[in-house]
């Protein structure tokens, strides 16, 4: 914890001459009534009675030292729910997402994980499908509908090649659609959304930014790694550290691989993590390793609370404010229970 103005901490020191000058009040009290009461009423002073009696006071003296606390206006790194508003799911759909060293293949582990990850997601956050393979589409643009979002899951279809670079630029334009990076040229695609062909970036008019720093948007990018055409996905990488966005990356797939048949061509598929984690340090985000079903259900799951839970430093002084009227209250209110009269 910490205090936004610690110098009213020395107020602190206040208390235990408070509970000097009700020592002495209390003793002072007593003397009185030996003095004017018979053994029977000293008796009965000394009973539970009058050990209830400091109740009330020790309750108003830790409420006295929350009010100095609340004076320093106390902060605390706290999680709270995220601003992220927007989330797009960018997912390799190559031929090498048919490999079932992830079983029962890649493609369809990533649509089951994805489908949990949707659940897990508030309802009040856009989420938006981007799939890619030798070109990019916008399978369901950024939508709070989850129906939309898991049937634009389960269209997902392999195809040739893995564009890397369009995936991560594509899902830029469908996350920044009227201010934000813009590719030249779509054409319309039967997933639902545009399809990326000449992957030339326009940048927005805006400066650069610290990357990592945009809080309303991110983007979950999920593939084996291994690009195979378009342009380099650290260009892309970078465009999405210009406008603040974290990519975070999900390798899918074991060191070995699996091999597939394409085209009556038998070949091996490797995951390539080198690359995965360079876009997300590039863009202040974090790479996760799935090399199971299980392992890509754990990292969704993780990355669900990531996306919209963060910690942040929040002053805490309304709360500790509250917390101090309340025991004055209860101080008082045991008081006048107990004895008619406020003690």
């Amino acid at each position: 914890m910490t205090f936004f103005w610690p110098e009213a901490l020395w107020l602190l020191l206040a208390l235990p001459a408070l509970v000097a000058g009700y020592a002495f009040l209390l003793r002072r009290r007593k003397l009185l009534t030996l003095r004017m009461s018979n053994l029977t009423t000293v008796k009965e002073s000394l009973g539970p009675r009058d050990r209830r009696r400091h109740i009330p006071p020790l309750i108003l003296l830790v409420s006295i030292a929350a009010l100095v606390v609340a004076i320093a206006r106390p902060a605390a790194v706290v999680s709270l729910p995220g601003p992220d508003e927007t989330i797009i799911l960018a997912m390799d759909v190559s031929a090498s997402m048919q490999a079932t060293d992830v079983e029962p293949s890649r493609l369809v582990a990533a649509q089951h994980a994805a489908k949990e990850f949707v659940e897990g997601i508030p309802k009040n956050v856009r989420i938006g499908i981007v799939s890619f393979a030798g070109t990019a589409a916008i399978v369901q643009g950024p939508t709070p509908d989850r129906q939309e979002i898991e049937g634009a899951i389960d269209r997902l279809r392999l195809g040739p090649s893995t564009n890397l670079y369009g995936g991560i630029a594509l899902s830029l334009a469908a996350m920044f659609p009227e201010d934000g990076i813009e590719l030249e040229h779509f054409t319309d695609s039967k997933a639902g959304g545009g399809a990326a062909h000449q992957e030339h970036p326009k940048h927005s008019e805006k400066g650069s930014v610290e990357p990592g720093s945009y809080r309303s948007g991110a983007i979950v990018l999920l593939s084996d790694g291994q690009r195979t055409t378009g342009g380099d996905p650290l260009d892309a990488a970078q465009m999405a550290a210009d406008r603040g966005v974290k990519v975070y990356t999900v390798g899918l797939g074991t060191p070995n691989g699996s091999i597939i048949s394409v085209h009556g061509w038998n070949m091996r598929v490797k995951l390539d993590e080198e690359t995965l984690r360079q876009v997300a340090r590039m863009t202040d985000a974090q790479y996760f390793n799935a090399g199971s079903a299980e392992d890509l259900r754990t990292v969704y799951q993780g990355l669900s609370h990531r996306m919209v839970v963060e910690k942040r430093e929040t002053e805490l002084t309304g709360l500790v404010a509250l917390a101090a009227a309340l025991l004055m209250a209860l101080a008082a209110g045991l008081s006048m229970a107990w004895f008619g009269f406020m003690a």
